[in-house]
């Protein structure tokens, strides 16, 4: 919470001058009944219309500063607001940029976002109404319960004794609301996993004909959300007809007693009226919070999910030095007894892995299903952290280096292919910003790009949808090795990246690879031999053990579980 509250230091100003407006508007508000009080009593009781004109001229000017200020309240206050807002969203945006896969999976990727836009929406309205109701009702309060004690204790002294019904209120609702607050947040993160699965995977619900099945998920997800919110709804309606019915009871009293006084000429008919505008002032003030109460817990349950964001220290962090690592260009990757365990896990995914990639060799990675190939090489970039032993890039570790130091090194393919919003062009230019066309349409050829990119209409000024959802996967897939082969890196790693492709297409794009990536590291992870057989050095993976190293022959005399997969894809002429 102290760094939400952390964001509120450069906008002191704004509420310094926020506070004079609201000193300058209450004075003004509370100056009129008083004024009203003396031309009731003073003037219309002794006919002077000089003195009606000159206090109604007063109460004028008054009511305009008094809106003036208002307006430059409102103002200032949108501008903490606001400005709160952005920078919050700014730093929760940062913040997340930092973390690690481990922090990603620990939260969720829809829960992030509603935090990021729902969870900060919350805080800047209730910053709002904060500026805007907070600081002034305390002051229309005290001024106002000040200026009634003044004209008469009696009735002063009737409304004060309601103050601690009225505030049992409030306690009362405040204690189911907040945890319901929570409650609902929650329910949206769940409504938005629905939304952003069901947009995501449109083409496999609509495979599978599960369109109703969504529709149940989401009615389900949705319902869940209405009837918590109708609870909270019908807990908080309580507040405010229970408020207005001990507070009219009270001006009923006021009225009642202050008609008494007036007939006894005790009390005259002004400060009766002033009493009761001040009566009015503090009700409305109360009115006013309760509505902030509602507010408060969801703003509360916001804030304390934004905590939670900024106070993550990520898992994958820089050295705590300011040199950089010698600039040799070599690229050799080495794993040196290395084991992982992914978080909540007791058994390791990797166990005691050691090799070493060499530049100008090509090392591939072979393995069942679920063997850790992926795992493997994600530590390699450091998406993850190895939990034993040390993963080493040019003899250094790889925690040794800066992270954006250690992937200017790298050229990665996932092995779910990303495009992004834009164009063929910008796409494969993300490899490398200052890329030229000639580098552009280059890296394309490599990648076997160059002849769906030219069937387009508008060629490599063609627009990609979000997603890369008007490309088939097989394009997908050779636009994301375009963008790594762009970016000339000292270690390409594709992890099951040609699984798209058919033969033809791979066979040439792997031969166009070997001429341009003579001189770097070259990992592939991958399911199909005819890919990784004439690969310089084979790995095979079985349940997180490196079960067998060596060339295709060797492997395949020597290694039982890479038989296996030889003899499961290849016939004996394709192994010839």
């Amino acid at each position: 919470m102290k760094k939400i509250i952390s964001f509120l230091k450069p906008y002191v100003w704004c509420f310094v001058l926020a506070f004079v407006l609201i000193a300058t508007r209450v004075s003004c508000e509370l100056s009129l009944p008083n004024m009203m009080s003396d031309i009731v009593d003073n003037g219309i009781a002794r006919g002077d219309i000089n003195y009606i004109l000159k206090t109604g001229g007063i109460m004028l000017v008054l009511a305009v500063i008094s809106t003036a200020a208002i307006v430059l309240m409102n103002y200032f206050g949108a501008t903490i607001s606001a400005g709160f807002a952005r920078d919050v969203r700014k730093s929760v945006f940062h913040k997340v940029q930092s973390f690690s896969s481990a922090e990603f999976n620990k939260m969720g990727a829809s829960s992030l976002i509603t935090r990021t836009i729902n969870d900060i929406t919350q805080l800047q309205n209730f910053l709002t109404m904060f500026t805007r109701i907070i600081m002034m009702c305390p002051m229309f309060m005290i001024g106002s319960i000040v200026l009634a004690f003044s004209k008469d204790i009696t009735m002063a002294i009737i409304f004060l004794a309601l103050v601690p019904f009225l505030l049992a209120i409030i306690i009362f609702v405040s204690k189911y609301t907040i945890p319901l607050s929570k409650t609902i947040q929650e329910k949206v993160d769940k409504i938005n996993l629905i939304i952003r699965e069901k947009l995501t995977g449109i083409r496999v619900i609509r495979a599978f004909n599960k369109d109703t099945h969504e529709q149940k998920r989401f009615d389900i997800a949705n319902r869940d959300l209405t009837d918590v919110m109708i609870l909270l709804q019908k807990i908080s309606s309580v507040m405010m007809p229970a408020m207005s019915l001990i507070l009219n009871c009270g001006t009923i009293a006021i009225v009642w007693i202050g008609s008494k006084r007036i007939q006894s000429e005790a009390l005259q008919v002004g400060d009766m009226m002033a009493v009761l505008q001040y009566v009015m002032h503090i009700m409305m003030s109360l009115m006013m919070l309760s509505m902030v109460f509602l507010m408060y817990p969801r703003a509360a349950a916001s804030a304390n999910r934004i905590s939670e964001i900024l106070n993550t220290e990520p898992l994958i962090v820089d050295p705590n030095c300011d040199e950089e690592n010698s600039k040799t260009e070599k690229g050799e990757v080495e794993f040196k007894n290395v084991s992982f365990y992914y978080d909540n896990s007791d058994e390791a995914a990797l166990k005691n892995i050691s090799f070493t990639a060499k530049p100008g060799q090509t090392t591939a990675i072979i393995g069942s299903t679920g063997s850790g190939k992926s795992t493997l090489i994600n530590l390699i970039p450091r998406l993850y952290d190895a939990t034993e032993g040390q993963v080493l890039v040019d003899g250094i570790d790889v925690k040794d280096y800066t992270q954006q130091e250690l992937r200017e090194k790298i050229g990665f393919v996932p092995q779910k292919a990303v495009l992004f919003s834009g164009t063929v062009k910008s796409n494969i230019r993300w490899g490398k910003e200052d890329a030229t066309d000639d580098e552009i349409a280059e890296a394309a050829e490599i990648a076997q790009a160059t002849d769906f990119i030219l069937a387009k209409e508008d060629g490599f000024d063609s627009h990609i949808a979000q997603g890369g959802t008007n490309v088939s996967g097989g394009q997908k897939q050779r636009l994301a090795i375009a963008r790594a082969v762009i970016k000339k890196p000292e270690i390409y790693i594709f992890d099951d990246s040609f699984s798209a492709l058919d033969f033809k297409t791979d066979a040439n794009l792997r031969a166009a690879l070997s001429a341009h990536t003579k001189n770097s590291t070259v990992i592939i992870v991958a399911q199909r031999v005819s890919t990784i057989m004439n690969a310089d050095r084979i790995l095979v993976m079985d349940e997180g053990t490196l079960v067998g190293s060596g060339t295709h022959k060797e492997l395949f005399d020597s290694c039982e579980v890479y038989r296996e997969i030889v003899l499961s894809q290849l016939t004996k002429e394709e192994m010839a």
